[in-house]
C-alpha cells in the first residue's frame, strides 16, 4: 500500500501547497479507511468469469458522501484519494458530465429497441468501474432525478464503491423539485448506502486565495493573460478538463474547468447564439468563472452585448465569483448601440463583484 493520505497532506502542506486545516485532516482518515477496505477486496474478474462474481463483503463497501460549503476543499480531497486508490477500474467524473454520458447512452440503447434502456447502460458501466468518484453531485432537472435512483441501485447491488462531493446534504438534493416526492427513497438509498460526512471548516480556501489579488485586467494584454495563467494554476492545482453543458439540445462548452471553477473565451460564451437557458444552466454548474478577452462593443456588436448582459445578470443572481479580463474599464465597454443604457446596470453588477467578499455566502 503506498504512503498515508494524512502523510501525503501533511507533506504538501509543510512544502506550502496546502494550508493546514483539522477538518481536512479528519475527513482523510475516513477516505483512508475506505481505501484500505477497497485494496484489501479482491477485484471482479473480468471477461465470462465477472458475470459469476459476488461482491467479497455481502453487502459491499460503504461509499462516502462529502459535503460542504463552496471552497472546503471538497474535491481536492477526493482527488487525493482517487489517485491514490491502488485499484484498477476506477474513475472520476463531474457529476454533470456524468449523467450527460448517462442520457447519451439510454438514447442510443433505445434505437436497439429494447424495452429498459437504463439496464445496458448500467451492464456497461459496472463491467468498467469498481470506483467511482463524482464531483459536484446536484439533481437539478426531473430527468436526472427519475434516472440516478434505478442507476444507483444498479450500482450498489454490483458491489461498486461511490464517492461524491456535494454543496448540501443528501435531504437538500433536488430540493424543491417537481414530483419530489418519488426522489425521496434515492435520499434514502444514499444514506443507507454511503457514510455522510461534512467537512467541519470554517474556511473557504478558494476565497481566501482571492484575497488581496486583482481580479478585473483592463486592458486585456499578455500581462493580464499571464496573471490568470497564474491564478488559474494556484486554484486548480494545474488541473482542468472540458465540461459540456447541454441544455434544451445546445452545448455550452466550458474549455477549461476543475472542481467547480471554469475559465472560457468571451468568443466562446457571448459569441455564439446562447440564451438565458445557456447561462443559467453555467451559472448553476460553476461558483467561480474567468472569463477572458471582453472586446470593447459598438452597435455592430449589439447581439454579443446582450449575451454578455445576460449572463451577467445570471452569474450575479447565483453570486458566482468572476475574473475577468477585458479591453477596458465596465463603464467603457459598450458605450453606443441600442442597450447602451441598460449596460450601465451590467457596468455597475461588475464593479460589485469585484469586491472582497463577493460570493463568500
Amino acid at each position: 500500500m503506498s504512503q498515508h493520505l494524512q502523510a501525503i497532506y501533511d507533506t504538501r502542506v509543510a512544502e506550502g501547497l496546502l494550508r493546514p486545516d483539522p477538518g481536512q485532516r479528519e475527513t482523510l482518515l475516513i477516505l483512508e479507511d475506505l481505501r484500505e477496505k477497497l485494496e484489501d477486496r479482491p477485484a471482479k474478474p473480468s471477461g465470462f468469469l465477472g458475470k459469476f462474481f459476488k461482491p467479497a463483503v455481502p453487502e459491499g463497501i460503504r461509499g462516502l458522501y462529502l459535503w460542504g460549503g463552496v471552497g472546503r476543499g471538497k474535491s481536492m480531497l477526493m482527488d487525493l484519494f482517487h489517485a491514490h486508490a491502488g485499484i484498477a477500474r476506477k474513475r472520476r467524473v463531474h457529476f454533470h458530465a456524468f449523467m450527460q454520458e448517462i442520457h447519451s447512452a439510454m438514447h442510443a440503447a433505445r434505437k436497439t429497441g429494447v424495452d429498459d434502456a437504463l439496464k445496458p447502460v448500467a451492464d456497461a458501466l459496472v463491467e468498467d468501474v469498481r470506483l467511482l468518484c463524482f464531483d459536484e453531485m446536484q439533481i437539478t432537472d426531473i430527468t436526472d432525478a427519475m434516472i440516478v435512483g434505478r442507476l444507483f441501485e444498479k450500482l450498489f447491488e454490483a458491489g461498486v464503491v461511490v464517492v461524491a462531493t456535494s454543496n448540501r446534504p443528501p435531504e437538500d438534493l433536488y430540493k424543491d423539485g417537481l414530483n419530489r416526492q418519488l426522489f425521496l427513497p434515492f435520499i434514502d438509498l444514499l444514506n443507507d448506502k454511503m457514510e455522510v460526512h461534512e467537512i467541519a471548516s470554517l474556511t473557504d480556501y478558494r476565497q481566501h486565495r482571492l484575497d488581496g489579488e486583482k481580479t478585473y485586467f483592463a486592458p486585456a494584454d499578455a500581462v493580464a493573460r499571464r496573471a490568470i495563467d497564474e491564478l488559474w494554476r494556484d486554484l486548480t492545482g494545474g488541473k482542468s478538463e472540458e465540461l459540456v453543458l447541454e441544455v434544451k439540445g445546445r452545448e455550452v462548452h466550458l474549455p477549461a474547468y476543475w472542481a467547480g471553477m471554469a475559465r472560457a473565451d468571451f468568443r466562446d460564451l457571448c459569441g455564439r447564439p446562447l440564451g438565458p437557458a445557456d447561462y443559467l444552466a453555467l451559472a448553476g454548474a460553476v461558483k467561480l468563472l474567468i472569463v477572458e478577452n471582453v472586446p470593447r462593443l459598438d452597435r455592430s456588436g449589439f447581439n454579443e452585448a446582450k449575451r454578455f448582459v445576460t449572463l451577467i445578470d445570471a452569474l450575479y443572481e447565483a453570486r458566482t465569483r468572476v475574473i475577468l479580463s477585458a479591453e477596458d474599464e465596465p463603464e467603457r465597454l459598450y458605450l453606443e448601440g441600442s442597450g447602451s443604457f441598460e449596460f450601465e446596470r451590467t457596468a455597475s453588477r461588475l464593479r460589485e463583484m469585484q469586491s472582497a467578499d463577493w460570493g463568500a455566502e
